[in-house]
């Protein structure tokens, strides 16, 4: 493997590092507004919410690392404690880049980049008019990590009220991962769609813990066929099937004592791949030796 010190490579080479490694991560898209009521728009992928109760989340604008100058948006919401933090859908995410340009402080990125500024209702900075989900904050803190260029400004933001285009609600009005279609950020250039065959579901277990894969035997832990994924699938089981069940199908007329161990997990990791857990675990240990 390859090991890195911090320090003792080159800081644009180790935050190359970082962000290829941690990913892919949420945009805030903050909107901020000068003293003098410049408004201001920049995207930042260093960005996540925190709690729900109170209700936070925190964005770091880092230091340019050219120069370590500041970004807009951090000296901003040090003189208006407020900013606006909208999410970032497919169909907005090259308007987005626009904004992320280094343009002076006097340039309007909402302008440039062509999106809409919509009044907030609890605070100055505006709303972006395309983002499916726009949050409306009181920055609560502002935590500077260091001086030098790379180094994070965390900005601690309590959300106040959230606005959220009715368009991507399901039947529950709850927002449908599939319609809000979000794009998060990777290293470098690159960005990913959360979108089609990219979502999939895994089931929480919440109260109803599992039985874990040491509960599992041995063949099926040391199997060469079944992945990390498909074994814990059958961790997830809140119990392993009864001596009953497993009779009843070693007695049917799908059970064949001819069939070798590897024939019998691949026909077993097709049932996990198809979520067909239980039929799985069955057939397992029904030819258990």
């Amino acid at each position: 493997m390859l090991t890195i010190t911090p320090g003792e490579i080159a800081q644009n080479l180790f935050h190359g590092y970082l962000v290829g490694a941690v990913g892919p991560r949420p945009i805030c898209f903050a909107s901020t507004i000068d003293e003098n009521g410049k408004p201001n728009l920049a995207p930042f992928s260093f960005f996540n919410i925190f709690s729900s109760n109170p209700p936070v989340a925190v964005f770091s604008p880092a230091r340019s690392g050219r120069l370590g100058t500041t970004k807009n948006t951090h000296d901003n919401v040090k003189k208006i404690a407020e900013v606006v933090i909208n999410v970032v859908s497919y169909n907005m995410v090259q308007q987005t880049s626009v904004a992320s340009g280094e343009f002076p402080k006097e340039i309007n990125e909402f302008e440039k980049s062509g999106f809409t500024p919509l009044p907030s209702v609890k605070v100055k900075p505006f709303r972006v008019k395309e983002s499916p989900v726009q949050m409306e904050c009181r920055v609560m803190e502002v935590k500077e990590l260091g001086t030098a260029g790379g180094a994070g400004n965390l900005i601690i933001c309590e959300i106040l009220l959230i606005h959220i285009n009715e368009d991507i609600l399901d039947a529950d009005k709850k927002i449908d991962p599939r319609k809000i279609d979000l794009v998060g950020r990777m290293g470098g250039n690159w960005y990913c769609r959360a979108s089609g065959d990219s979502l999939f579901e895994v089931v929480q277990p919440g109260p109803n813990i599992g039985i874990g894969i040491d509960s599992l035997p041995k063949s099926i832990k040391e199997s060469h066929i079944l992945t990390g994924n498909n074994l814990g699938q059958l961790a997830s089981l809140t119990k392993l099937p009864e001596a009953e069940k497993v009779n009843s199908y070693k007695a049917s007329k799908e059970f064949s004592s001819s069939k070798n161990t590897e024939q019998i997990h691949i026909e077993a990791k097709k049932m996990l791949d198809n979520k067909q857990i239980e039929e799985a675990i069955t057939l397992l240990l029904a030819y258990e030796k």
